[in-house]
């Protein structure tokens, strides 16, 4: 994501013509885009997003239950 911003920032620095970016050559520009194109489709390629959202799903039903289990009084015992 973040080089998706650069890539971005980038492209209006260049279009407005704003700082040394303006002498910078076009492809040195759009960089950042076909590096976070290359990311996406690494990331789908390997299930690394899927991944990551169902590890993200899994910790909030967790924390949804434990909330549950405390609310309900059986939350976690301590030892004695």
């Amino acid at each position: 994501m973040y080089t998706l911003l650069l890539g971005l920032l980038l492209i209006l620095l260049k279009y407005l013509e704003i700082g040394p970016v303006a002498t910078w050559s076009w492809w040195w520009v759009l960089s950042p885009l076909a590096v976070t194109a290359a990311w996406w489709a690494w990331a789908d390629a390997t299930g690394y997003t899927k991944r990551k959202a169902m590890e993200k799903m899994d910790k909030r039903k967790m924390d949804r239950v434990n909330k549950h289990k405390e609310a309900l009084g059986m939350g976690q015992r301590k030892r004695r």
